[in-house]
């Protein structure tokens, strides 16, 4: 599992034996910190700049192959949705890239969040001029190809993150060398003297077999040299399955055991948010070069296309929104559900618009609304803590995922029956307010309770 901040920000001091003062590690809110953000920020220029960007790449497909709308979505949402739900991929290196900048920051998070996911209004921007340019040029094929060889430089970033160095013990007495602290998730002290006990017991265990092992390789030191690189590699083999083992273990504790993450209500919640949310922000990026053919109005949209005015004005929504949502006065989830509000109520006017000049008022108003992006990781880490969170995130983005698999194609199912847009957006505007009503459940039910354990002590007064 990974640890908490609590774990690995910070060096101990003083009498080992004592209570320990703690020193914040130098790379917390500086330092290392800002080159996380960097690697972070190219991440998703590389990642989402080029997902959000296949709306570009939709439009050659729809002229060469001459398809439905419903089936040719279904090649930008299988790029997108199966790089969030499985993980493979560019996958691989997004979550990383989001989680690594909460791990470094604890001041200003919201806020350093909102600067490495701005990313994605840069990569859209650029990434939808360089698509068009290629095309053009080189044909879409080749264009792809480009693309992937830009994306390469995903190894540089990837070569930036680096986790916190471990606390050290210092004043060690007697010339004894520092030992790790063994941390303990708050589920685990939750469940009481059991699990730690379980712990414990556990790791004698897995010592005295390293230490056999040890012993049994000292003596094997006057033996033929292949005993001894036999030893050794019992010795690797044994530790690796004890790592196995623990590992193992804590992602079922976490995933299904007692303190399991889907035993939080507000959790699950999220997750079905997400499988709403996420498509009504996915399908403007991938119908709106098609749409804006429709009404003919592709020279003006050539001039500035309506994605990269999205893309612009998202960065400074992130930006914005995450300064404001880290102000000591602002609740950061009160930012979020009216983010929320306000992308819902640009889904459901976008239809109206057909004219270049109201359309592009209301992508702004997507691209700043759509901002809250940069607040989930702060909204997760609040709700369940730092030693979760990439577990927490994986899971939503996988939610996400779904959402972004499914929102393309449907939109487009919808046009081929009814030969607009419209009821394509009424349609997700929809959903995504049944995925806003699930994050008001439980704030109502506490309040509710609230309202009544106030009356209930008023009247026994």
């Amino acid at each position: 599992m990974y640890a908490s901040h609590e774990d690995i920000g910070y060096d101990l001091e003083d009498d080992p034996k004592a209570k320990k003062m703690l020193k914040p590690h130098p790379d917390i809110d500086g330092g290392w910190a800002w080159m996380m953000i960097l690697s972070s920020f190219f991440v998703h220029i590389l990642i989402m700049g080029s997902q959000m960007a296949l709306g570009v790449l939709n439009v050659e497909w729809l002229e060469e192959f001459h398809q439905s709308r419903g089936l040719t979505a279904w090649v930008s949402s299988l790029s997108m949705g199966i790089t969030l739900i499985v993980g493979l991929g560019s996958g691989m290196a997004y979550l990383p890239a989001v989680v690594m900048v909460g791990r470094y920051f604890q001041k200003r998070r919201a806020l350093a969040q909102g600067l490495s996911t701005t990313g994605t209004g840069f990569g859209t921007f650029l990434m939808t001029v360089l698509l068009k340019y290629l095309c053009a040029e080189y044909g879409w094929r080749n264009a792809m190809f480009i693309q992937g060889a830009v994306s390469l430089n995903l190894c540089v970033c990837g070569a930036l993150m680096r986790p916190l160095s471990p606390g050290k013990v210092e004043n060690c007495p007697r010339g004894e060398e520092p030992s790790a602290v063994p941390a303990y998730s708050a589920e685990s002290v939750k469940s009481g003297p059991l699990g730690v006990t379980e712990e414990q017991d556990r790791q004698p265990e897995n010592e005295e077999n390293v230490c056999d092992l040890q012993a049994q390789e000292c003596q094997g030191q006057t033996r033929p040299r292949k005993n001894v690189c036999a030893f050794r590699v019992l010795k690797t083999v044994s530790q690796l399955t004890v790592r196995v083992q623990k590992g193992f273990g804590d992602w079922y504790s976490g995933y299904f055991g007692t303190a399991s993450l889907f035993t939080n209500r507000m959790f699950v919640a999220f997750v079905f948010w997400a499988l709403f949310a996420y498509s009504s922000f996915v399908i403007p990026f991938i119908h709106l070069p098609e749409i804006v053919s429709l009404y003919n109005l592709s020279e003006q949209n050539d001039v500035f296309p309506l994605t990269s005015i999205i893309a612009i004005v998202h960065i400074f929504g992130k930006v914005i929104l995450g300064a404001v949502a880290d102000l000591p006065c602002i609740s950061v989830w009160n930012v979020f559900l009216i983010a929320n509000f306000t992308l819902v109520f640009s889904i459901f006017l976008l239809p109206l618009m057909h004219t270049y000049a109201s359309l592009a008022v209301i992508c702004a108003l997507i691209g700043f609304s759509s901002g809250y992006f940069s607040l989930m990781p702060v909204v997760m880490e609040d709700l369940v803590g730092t030693e979760h969170l990439a577990n927490v995130y994986g899971i939503i983005i996988c939610a996400n995922g779904i959402s972004a698999l499914l929102g393309p194609p449907f939109a487009g199912w919808i046009f081929d029956i009814t030969q607009k847009y419209d009821f394509s957006f009424y349609i997700c505007g929809l959903l995504y307010m049944v995925g806003i009503l699930f994050l008001l459940i439980q704030p109502c039910v506490q309040m509710i309770e609230q309202s009544r354990r106030k009356y209930t002590d008023g009247a026994h007064v």
